[in-house]
């Protein structure tokens, strides 16, 4: 007898962060939202989704997901997931391309995936295909408001607990602030050590242009989100005119969306699989850049993110993200010399500890 999903359930918390973090586009964020989708079979067997926010907008993506698309996933086969996200992806087009709805459909999706591991009694990574547990991890601070000397600080602890690859925040109205950050960086941890700078969206084409040949002494692994993700025109002049290469992508929300931005000069493609749909459309994104001979690296849900570039031979870096759920989940994520290491437990491996969330339930 075929097996079905009988249950959906769905949960808004609002997470504190430890300390006030900033960017230049998103402001002051004194927490983030996570909502979570836990998808039971007629067996009793459990898959667990989730997506977040920067501390906005998780009531309409809970709404979504439990009024409107459980519904019609109730009696349906969990194994087939292209066809429930095909269903879901279409029957929410119209009034629903993106935004809450596609990070509603990436929870779902998530879920789906790690119930089909589970029962498959094989790690999340090795089902998809299996390449290397061993991935490439980079600390992506949410560090714009730190001082040179206190970002000097923050990378020195984010080393002693197992990085070799550090990205920062750009994007304060005086470029030279930026500069001397990045300088101050390169002076304490030599020329060797891989450096990102995102400047989340912040800039004009010509200001990204401008602040990419500033940066260009800095020999930066990539430049991320100079502008809006949705100007290819502009992404390609910021790449051959500013001369560093450019990753984008954690707000673009479909296989096609990632095709015009990488035909458009994205030569880091960087999906974040809590909002680009999920694991399905990560992993064919991920294929995507491949064909393009082009590195896929990744924005966010690094305890779940681990599991999908292990699974990809063009992987780059994994995203050590700001928002951490490390105090909310058995078992967090392993960095050892600069790589995050993809568990060996069925599913995707994050298993939260529902019952100190409760209290942050919205």
């Amino acid at each position: 007898m075929t097996t079905t999903i009988s249950h959906v359930k769905t949960d808004h918390y609002l997470i504190p962060l430890a300390q006030v973090l900033e960017d230049s586009m998103h402001g002051v964020m004194t927490g983030f939202e996570v909502v979570t989708a836990r998808v039971t079979d007629s067996d009793g067997a459990e898959g667990v989704g989730y997506t977040f926010t920067c501390g906005v907008n998780g009531g309409a993506i809970a709404d979504i997901l439990a009024r409107e698309m459980t519904p019609r996933v109730i009696g349906r086969d969990p194994s087939l997931i292209e066809a429930i996200w095909k269903e879901l992806w279409w029957a929410f087009h119209y009034g629903g391309r993106g935004g809450p709805t596609v990070l509603a459909l990436s929870a779902l999706d998530m879920a789906l995936w790690d119930l089909k591991a589970k029962r498959a009694d094989m790690p999340l990574w090795r089902l998809l295909g299996g390449y290397d547990a061993r991935v490439p991890c980079y600390a992506g601070g949410i560090d714009m408001h730190l001082s040179p000397e206190e970002l000097v600080a923050q990378t020195h602890d984010n080393i002693a607990k197992g990085h070799r690859a550090i990205k920062m925040k750009v994007g304060r109205d005086l470029l030279r602030e930026d500069i001397a950050k990045l300088a101050a960086l390169r002076d304490a941890f030599g020329p060797d050590m891989p450096l990102m700078a995102d400047a989340n969206m912040k800039y004009s084409v010509d200001g990204a242009v401008r602040a990419a040949k500033a940066f260009a002494q800095f020999d930066l692994t990539w430049f991320e989100e100079p502008i809006p993700p949705e100007d290819p025109a502009g992404h390609r002049r910021v790449l051959l005119e500013g001369g560093i290469p450019i990753a984008s992508g954690e707000n673009l929300r479909s296989v096609w969306e990632f095709r015009t931005a990488i035909e458009g000069g994205v030569t880091f493609p960087e999906p974040n699989v809590t909002n680009c749909g999920g694991v399905t459309p990560f992993m064919k994104i991920a294929r995507l850049a491949e064909a393009f001979h082009l590195p896929v690296t990744s924005h966010g849900a690094h305890d779940i993110t681990v599991q999908l570039l292990a699974a990809c031979p063009n992987r780059s870096y994994l995203e050590a993200h700001g928002f951490g759920l490390e105090k909310y989940i058995e078992s967090p994520l392993q960095i050892v010399d600069g790589y995050a290491i993809a568990p060996e437990c069925p599913g995707h491996g994050v298993a939260f500890d529902w019952e100190r969330l409760n209290s942050l339930r919205v």
